[in-house]
């Protein structure tokens, strides 16, 4: 239940706010590089599930990428396919979008490629990340490991950690701080509103931008 509430407020948000929470609180968690490969509306919120591929080497599994974490998936999951950037082969398509779709996943972020992404489109299923390619990951790279640790666009990630993707790009919440992270962006939020309305009745933008009561850190230890 406590997840389930912090994603109902994560899904209020974008992932700016969130990225300046994390800057604010001094911790790591936006990425630069992959976005939305289809038109994505809206805000894509969930739980990492993490997968980590690598290229096929008969000594090791032959796993397919994420079929064994879509089978074993919540409503709540967000696949995160770490595939160290590569974007020559494709690790994500159209038939796992129908599997991930039916299991109720939320969608998929990849460091590296897809491909079918017109069925991701058709089926509603939102994928992000680098590239398009027509190039099948079968024969080339495998899954070689599920729900540890992956680095993915320069950020470690757990599985369990928070997620947000939307037009903006994708940012990783450290489960263990998302409270703090999530009331943060809520403030920074907040603060933004009143200075779009200033804005709007006609304050110089010169003024409210030098505007130095954003929230910082004791904000959020005064609301405590």
């Amino acid at each position: 239940m406590i997840i389930e509430r912090l994603l109902e407020r994560l899904a209020r948000l974008d992932a700016c706010a969130i990225s300046d929470a994390l800057d604010t609180l001094g911790l790591p968690g936006a990425t630069t590089g992959v976005g939305r490969l289809w038109s994505v509306s809206r805000v894509v919120v969930g739980r990492a599930r993490t997968i980590q591929a690598t290229p096929r080497d008969d000594r090791r599994s032959s796993d397919h990428i994420a079929a064994r974490a879509i089978d074993g998936a919540s409503d709540a999951d967000v696949l995160v396919v770490a595939n160290d950037g590569r974007t020559d082969v494709s690790c994500f398509g159209g038939i796992l979008t129908r599997a991930a779709v039916r299991r109720g996943v939320r969608g998929v972020l990849i460091d590296g490629a897809c491909r079918d992404i017109d069925e991701s489109e058709k089926f509603d299923f939102p994928v992000f990340g680098r590239a398009v390619v027509p190039v099948s990951a079968r024969g080339r790279i495998v899954q070689l490991s599920m729900d540890r640790t992956v680095r993915f666009a320069e950020v470690n990630v757990d599985s369990g950690d928070l997620v947000i993707a939307d037009s903006n790009g994708i940012v990783f919440i450290p489960v263990q701080h998302a409270d703090d992270v999530i009331r943060m962006a809520e403030l920074i939020s907040a603060r933004e509103d009143r200075m779009a309305a200033a804005v709007d009745s006609g304050t110089a933008v010169a003024d409210v931008m030098h505007d130095s009561k954003f929230p910082a850190r004791e904000d959020l230890d005064n609301e405590r």
